[in-house]
């Protein structure tokens, strides 16, 4: 009988095979013992290494690679899709001055602990980018599982972790220029800084006003099946994008992902690639376990735990102070210093960087692994350690340092108008900067990709160069306009130039300053075809003479353009616009609670139910199915399946919420932003209700609002009772309809 064929099977599905199952066996464990997920991948690529003598090991570890990379690639895609720079811009000031205090402390501390271990510059410095970024996924999964998301400060920290992944990309970008150049030259290094600042602003302002476009032109077009591909498409697109401009990939995905968050399709792809991040991220992550040689981990145990050490200090120490000089109290800063005190993918990522470019020691792997594995499991811990230790901080610390905390906070907290000109200056900012970007990406298009087209399909260089020149004219003259002619209309700006005469002289320095640009940028362009002088003479008419002329068409074409970027970039927040607006004093915050069909308040009215008394809340908003009702009254009552929005602090909240989710499923309020703003009156001479208490003074009924702070003498009253009286000096918060409340308030 003929031999049986031998059937081959490619060594990259036994691979994968062996890899799946091994981390299904471990994550299932690591499950079981309530730890992160990563650790069960790391370990499963402990086991199926080389390093590892009592399993097979894997026989293709080059394509694991690849598919490691591609585990990268996605995740910074899906960091991406969480991300949105419009987010990065509502975190504030606080959260960014906090994350740059901690990743710049951290980056130091590593450098330094480094070379005191005697290893060289280079792996110093990287073991400081190691140390610099904790774990989005660490913290949100310890946060879920204490049940603390709701609490104030973990918002806080959220703000924190969007502003380091941010970091963490630009940091990518420096390692990657640091190894690749082997020098320390801070020109190299502001030119690849100035360099990545041009490409991401061209990329987010190309990106936005060309892609939700596509897809909103497509949806009809679009089942899950396509808006998948078309996703993964577009991404892998960006990362090709980003590597032929000297970029990682990475940056490519994040890039993608952080556009695509602004379009209303976000949280679908998010849904759609998840099932694709999981399996690449597991593969990613196995990967990193094979790279990990025990025997090396075992000779640098002594570092690890040195360096663990200098991680938990050194994070918790710079993200408390740089959340105490942004202006957060005491007791926040410490729950954000402890929270953020571990490393996690990022670090892996950047561990995995210095290996493949072969500029760091073999030993820097493990120990960026291991320490992660350590502070990962200390952060539960730590975080609950933190009432406690700040119990045991406010009870030794003397009453001048906390009334000077306390101050400080209420200062930076305060409400602050900008002046006239800070106004004007952002505005010339926002012109000059987005219409420059524009111009110098057409002037590069039209100098590397269109003149040697035109170049080859003309033998005559004249007229390729005329062609080129004329056709970048074209695309580059709405935004010349912009840059150059368009009027500056703001009322900040009239009242500078009507009523400040000496500030006629700056705001004319600034209109030619953006005149002498315009033209710098057409010489530039002119210069391929003519001579400096005849280009500057030519681009003067042009901008003296022919852009005048054609004011009108200009403004329709750049308003048009303007409009549909404005319009793609505010697209998600018109189709899930909250009504609610976050505007709050103090410790107080906001969360939103469903009445359970059986507890004990349904059917009851807010008078009966007496919440301000019992837990000192306020309920500021009913929404029952298409009705809502803003502020409502003590006659209102509560029915199944209404979602009440309440002001209270951590405390409060946490006490109010078995009380009114009574044997309803476990869903943590999610925080949310209240559609009635918040004003602050202050009681003097004129303040009509002086002497009056809340209740005789009619006040709620007078501005259709709610009494939600009193501060008086430096102490504060958080929802008083209606028997407050007011009296002279107190600071009064009050929520209602603007309108209104400017008709009562004697300053405004």
């Amino acid at each position: 009988m003929p031999a049986a064929t031998e059937i081959h099977l490619p060594a990259l599905i036994s691979d994968l095979a062996f890899i799946l199952a091994t981390a299904g066996v471990t994550t299932l464990i690591f499950k079981k013992l309530r730890q992160p997920l990563v650790l069960g991948y790391i370990i499963a690529g402990v086991l199926v290494s080389p390093n590892f003598k009592f399993l097979p090991s894997v026989t293709d570890r080059e394509t694991i690679s690849v598919w490691g990379e591609i585990g990268v690639i996605f995740l910074l895609f899906s960091l991406g899709l969480e991300f949105s720079f419009k987010k990065l811009a509502k975190v504030g000031g606080t959260a960014s001055v906090t994350a740059m205090t901690e990743v710049l402390a951290m980056i130091f501390l590593g450098y330094v602990t480094g070379q005191l271990l005697g290893w060289s510059s280079i792996d110093s410095i990287f073991l400081g980018g190691i140390l610099s970024i904790s774990s989005t996924t660490i913290i949100i999964r310890a946060f879920d599982e204490l049940g603390i998301k709701t609490q104030k400060f973990a918002g806080f920290v959220f703000g924190i972790l969007v502003v380091e992944d941010l970091v963490a990309i630009l940091l990518l970008v420096f390692l990657s220029t640091l190894a690749v150049s082997q020098q320390f030259g801070g020109e190299a290094m502001l030119r690849a800084m100035l360099r990545l600042a041009f490409f991401l602003s061209i990329w987010f302002l190309g990106g936005i006003y060309l892609i939700p476009s596509f897809l909103r032109r497509a949806r009809k077009l679009m089942n899950e099946e396509t808006l998948l591909i078309v996703s993964v498409a577009l991404c892998l697109l960006m990362v090709v994008i980003a590597t032929q401009a000297g970029f990682s990939p990475a940056l490519g995905a994040f890039i993608m992902g952080s556009i695509l968050a602004e379009t209303v399709f976000s949280e679908k792809i998010e849904h759609l690639t998840k099932s694709v991040k999981d399996l690449f991220g597991a593969v990613f992550f196995v990967s990193v376990g094979m790279l990990i040689d025990l025997r090396l981990l075992i000779l640098y145990i002594g570092p690890v735990f040195l360096l663990t050490v200098v991680t938990i200090l050194g994070k918790f120490l710079s993200s408390t102070f740089g959340a105490l000089a942004s202006g957060q109290p005491l007791k926040q800063s410490i729950q954000a210093g402890l929270s953020l005190a571990q490393i996690g993918e990022f670090s892996f990522i950047i561990a995995t960087l210095g290996m493949s470019l072969k500029v760091t020691s073999d030993f820097l792997y493990p120990i960026a692994v291991a320490l992660s594995a350590v502070t990962t499991f200390t952060t539960p811990f730590l975080i609950r350690l933190a009432d406690p230790l700040n119990a045991f901080i406010e009870r030794r610390l003397p009453d001048r340092y906390k009334a000077a905390f306390a101050t400080y906070s209420r200062s930076t907290q305060s409400i602050k108008n900008r002046s006239d000109w800070q106004i004007v200056l952002r505005r010339f900012a926002q012109i000059v900067v987005s219409n420059s970007v524009v111009l110098i990406g057409i002037i590069l298009l039209a100098t590397q990709y269109l003149a040697p087209t035109f170049s080859e399909a003309l033998s005559v260089e004249f007229w390729s160069n005329l062609v080129t020149v004329g056709l970048a004219l074209v695309l580059m003259a709405p935004f010349i306009w912009a840059l150059a002619i368009r009027r500056v209309s703001l009322r900040a700006y009239s009242r500078l130039w009507r009523y400040k005469k000496y500030a006629r002289g700056p705001l004319v320095a600034l209109e030619t300053g953006r005149i002498l640009l315009a033209l710098l940028f057409v010489g530039l362009l002119l210069d391929r075809v003519f001579s400096i002088q005849v280009a500057l003479v030519i681009a003067a008419i042009l901008l003296g003479i022919i852009f005048p002329l054609l004011t009108q068409r200009l403004r329709k074409t750049y308003s048009r353009i303007e409009r549909r970027f404005l319009s793609n970039l505010h697209a998600k927040e018109q189709e899930n616009e909250s009504p609610v607006k976050k505007l709050l004093p103090w410790d107080a915050h906001l969360a939103e609670f469903k009445i359970s069909p059986e507890s004990g308040v349904v059917g009851k009215t807010l008078f009966e139910l007496a919440l301000r008394e019992k837990f000192g809340i306020n309920i500021a908003r009913i929404e029952r199915g298409n009705l809502i009702l803003p502020v409502p009254r003590g006659h209102e009552r509560l029915y199944p399946a209404d979602k009440i929005t309440v002001i209270g602090t951590d405390e409060q909240l946490e006490q109010f919420k078995p009380f009114v989710e009574a044997f309803a499923p476990e869903h943590p309020p999610l925080s949310v932003q209240p559609d009635i703003s918040l004003k602050q009156l202050i009681v003097n001479a004129k303040f009509p209700f002086q002497n009056l208490s809340i209740r005789e003074s009619g006040i709620r009924e007078k501005t259709n609002g709610l009494v939600v702070g009193i501060e008086r003498r430096g102490k504060r009253l958080l929802n008083p009772d209606p028997s407050t009286v007011f009296t002279l000096g107190d600071i009064v918060w009050l929520v209602g309809d603007t309108r209104l409340i400017r008709s009562i308030d004697p300053n405004s």
